[in-house]
């Protein structure tokens, strides 16, 4: 059970401020955009924890949400609290952390990938429901038409489109 989670915000990004939380075991959440108090309500009720605003304590974090937002960094190297999550969205979330940037996976594949060839909408509901966008970057799993089918954060498929644009971008 977490007792504490630390918070604190990137400041201004191509996606807006984008909100990080910490607890002991590593990364929990991340948000945007949202204000502080929905974000500290947020985590307090999925989490039951204590909710500190301390920036200073995430600065590799936020650095690191900066520099991706930038289209600086292709990679993080942060430690995930996985417990977080259910059993199921574990799998599937950890399938989701391991695609390469710059490429993309559909619902299927990934549910190929942790031995549920059936469950592809179950991994879409686990994609759907990531705490952490982004480090987690559910916005690489497509539809198995190739299209873009939903996104939870920022401003959904907009936002979706801009994540893939930015990382073909750095690619080229």
């Amino acid at each position: 059970m977490i007792k504490t989670i630390i918070i604190g915000n990137s400041g201004p990004t191509p996606l807006g401020d984008i909100w990080a939380a910490f607890s002991e075991n590593g990364l929990v959440a991340v948000e945007f955009p949202s204000s502080q108090d929905d974000f500290s309500f947020w985590l307090q009720e999925q989490h039951h924890a204590r909710v500190e605003f301390a920036p200073e304590a995430l600065e590799d974090v936020l650095t690191q949400l900066r520099e991706y937002a930038a289209g600086q960094r292709k990679e993080f190297s942060l430690p995930i609290d996985w417990s977080v999550l259910r059993e199921f969205q574990r799998k599937a979330l950890r399938a989701t952390f391991e695609i390469p940037y710059g490429e993309t996976r559909t619902y299927k594949e990934i549910a190929e990938q942790i031995g549920a060839p059936r469950a592809a909408r179950a991994v879409g509901r686990a994609e759907a429901t990531n705490p952490m966008p982004l480090v987690l970057p559910c916005h690489r799993v497509v539809g198995a038409d190739r299209k873009l089918h939903g996104y939870g954060a920022g401003a959904g498929l907009e936002t979706k489109t801009w994540l893939l644009k930015l990382e073909s971008a750095v690619n080229a």
